[in-house]
């Protein structure tokens, strides 16, 4: 099978653990029923109570990509009367900008480096806007943005605020009814370390009083909300990769909850981090996640040439960048069932790659 033996840092699809590979292993069983009913209000329930959402909250699953999410999002929860501040800090800020421009939402571009946001109230256009909406984790640089400073924003100038929360959900601290948050958009190929496939768009009270007809058939949320109180979906869902979420959600449980998902992410993080300074490389950012590291050759080495001598002469995979950033940066992640001694193997690998000693 391809890539098979290789050791995987990239940050989506991620290291999955043995529990959840068997659940995918078997035969997918039928879904208009009882029992898949109680599946998915097991993975609706986990979810919201993973985030802190307020109560009346709901989850609205679709067999998609996380772009989906973003789009759906915006197509039902947003109009031609809102006015939305759109933080573009990377490629995935630049996609929910794209996703306004092509539903015709009033928006501005606002574009930011070099911050995480904590004086977003000094640095944001003076507009009266509508609503805020943020990729949490700008995944195409390894860039975290503070949710609570932005929460507090929203508050204080009636924002309804939409976070895209796909790459660091369950590896970084989010709290939808601390940090004001009405719509949350979530993937199960990153943090919750299933296959592609599934979406997850949560919902609060707030959010769901805006769900509006919309012309679209596939991603209206009212259909999805209708057929969700009994536990179903208007369409096939990825019912295997439910039944992986059901079982990953108890697994986080059962560990000790999300609070040590997040510690471990960190302590796996903070190793890395701790483990390369002897290495001609350099932190992209001084403001990263839990759940991943991105990272810059200081010895004029392409970061490309890196993640191609690391896939070809160790079979460990990390991510590369396209565009203007393909030879400066590269990114590791340390979302998933990690461990330390996991990670060795990619710190091994690096220093062989370089021929230098490990300490």
């Amino acid at each position: 099978m391809i890539y098979e033996d290789y050791y995987i840092f990239t940050p989506g699809p991620v290291k999955m653990s043995e529990e959840i590979l068997e659940i995918g292993a078997k035969q997918t069983p039928y879904f208009r029923n009882d029992k898949f009913s109680e599946v998915t209000f097991n993975c609706e329930k986990g979810l919201l109570e993973m985030v802190n959402a307020p109560e009346g909250s709901k989850v609205i699953f679709l067999t998609a990509s996380g772009t989906a999410g973003m789009e759906s999002v915006v197509m039902n929860l947003l109009t031609k009367d809102d006015n939305a501040l759109v933080v573009h800090g990377g490629g995935f800020g630049g996609r929910f900008v794209d996703i306004c421009a092509t539903h015709n939402i009033p928006h501005t571009d606002f574009q930011v480096k070099n911050t995480n946001l904590y004086n977003i109230d000094k640095l944001a256009p003076k507009e009266n806007y509508t609503s805020l909406i943020v990729n949490a984790h700008e995944t195409s640089v390894g860039h975290i943005y503070d949710l609570d400073a932005m929460g507090n924003y929203a508050k204080e100038n009636n924002l309804f605020f939409i976070v895209d929360a796909i790459s660091m959900l369950v590896t970084d601290p989010i709290d939808m009814s601390a940090q004001n948050i009405g719509a949350i958009v979530a993937s199960s190929q990153k943090g919750l370390a299933l296959p592609p496939g599934l979406t997850m768009v949560i919902l609060s009270p707030e959010a769901i009083k805006r769900v509006q007809d919309v012309k679209n058939l596939y991603f209206n949320f009212k259909d999805y909300l209708r057929n969700g109180e009994r536990g179903q979906t208007p369409y096939t869902p990825a019912v295997t990769i439910m039944l992986q979420l059901e079982a990953r959600l108890a697994q986080i449980k059962r560990r000790g909850g999300v609070v040590q998902s997040i510690q471990k992410a960190k302590d796996i993080a903070e190793y890395f981090r701790a483990n390369i300074k002897d290495l001609p490389l350099k932190f992209y950012t001084p403001y990263m996640p839990n759940a991943m590291t991105t990272l810059t050759p200081t010895d004029g080495k392409s970061a490309m040439d890196i993640v191609n001598g690391l896939e070809d002469g160790y079979k460990v995979m990390v991510c590369p960048n396209g565009g203007a950033k393909r030879d400066i940066i590269f990114r590791v992640s340390h979302m998933g069932d990690m461990t330390k001694a996991y990670v060795d193997v990619l710190l091994d690998a690096m220093y062989d790659f370089y021929g230098k000693k490990r300490k």
